[in-house]
């Protein structure tokens, strides 16, 4: 198949969300409290649907067990999440299983190790990466005593910016960050802390103590990631990670750019910009919000404009 997938993404609405999906891309968001953007989603809790092509209409996840000719993968289910996330209040601090604690204790469903590219940070913005304990029982005892000052790493975040987030990390996003997150495909969160904030209801949120102590690597300081760019067939390529989870990289084109796909599919978000993707056969129009996938083989094809991409595969 010679065409890209082109994706509807889902919306989610979250207690710390705003209107920044709507603001930076044009959205139609279902209200002011729109925290997330599942844009290339084939988990049950929020599945993209593909907007065009022979398969418009299709869940990816229908997509991706009927047709598995179009990625190529080994992987049962499709294993990669990518969403846009609007904090406009403070995410609760939080921490991820890994495959093996998520298969025992969350009915089969995959661990979650994430990414983030910032997209957008308002001045003075930061995250929570990391804690300062260093033993479990000190860990245990700093979360009883609610010593969190002492116990959570802050660090200072700007556009641009990016972070790897392993399976294990005690982490948030802050206040006035948008962020392009690719992740494992798993909605499975321990929350450790969440501000004593009240749901709709006037319910503290639940927290989930015991499996994030369990899950939680110790110790844990916050090591920034080193990543390079080079140019590459009219593009600047910024690699930011690769491993047995996924590997993400920035596309930046300005001007003319010539790719061919790789053999399996590639996930590609347009961050920033438009322009144009040629095929030999068809010209597509892009712009800034589009999420695609380039199915296994796609072959050589042309970018033209003033676009920033940010690309997954496995």
């Amino acid at each position: 198949m010679n065409q890209p997938i082109f994706l509807e993404p889902v919306f989610q609405e979250r207690i710390w969300g705003g209107t920044k999906l709507k603001q930076l891309f044009g959205y139609e968001i279902p209200s002011d409290r729109t925290g997330e953007c599942w844009a290339v989603s084939a988990h049950p809790n929020g599945q993209s649907v593909v907007k065009n092509g022979p398969y418009q209409g299709m869940k990816l996840g229908d997509l991706w067990s009927k047709h598995t000719e179009l990625f190529r993968s080994g992987s049962p289910v499709f294993p990669l999440l990518t969403k846009i996330l609007d904090a406009s209040d403070d995410l609760s601090v939080q921490v991820h299983p890994d495959d093996a604690y998520a298969g025992e204790h969350e009915n089969g469903e995959l661990g979650k190790t994430e990414c983030w590219y910032i997209v957008d940070a308002e001045p003075g913005s930061v995250i929570i990466y990391g804690h300062e304990a260093k033993s479990r029982e000190q860990l245990v005892q700093m979360i009883e005593d609610g010593r969190w000052d002492d116990l959570l790493t802050r660090v200072p975040v700007k556009r641009g910016d990016f972070f790897y987030v392993p399976s294990g990390t005690i982490h948030a996003l802050g206040k006035g960050i948008v962020v392009l997150e690719t992740q494992q495909s798993s909605d499975t969160t321990y929350r450790v802390y969440d501000y004593d904030r009240k749901d709709k209801d006037g319910n503290l949120r639940e927290l989930h103590l015991e499996k994030a102590i369990d899950v939680t690597t110790i110790p844990q300081a916050y090591e920034p990631v080193s990543y390079s760019s080079k140019e590459e067939a009219g593009m600047t390529v910024t690699s930011f990670v690769s491993n047995s989870f996924f590997t993400v990289e920035k596309w930046e084109v300005s001007g003319q750019a010539q790719r061919s796909a790789r053999e399996k599919y590639t996930i590609c978000s347009v961050i920033d910009g438009n322009g144009l993707l040629r095929t030999p056969d068809q010209t597509y129009p892009l712009a800034k919000g589009d999420h695609f996938i380039l199915p296994a083989e796609f072959g050589p094809f042309e970018l033209e404009g003033k676009m920033t991409f940010i690309i997954s595969h496995e």
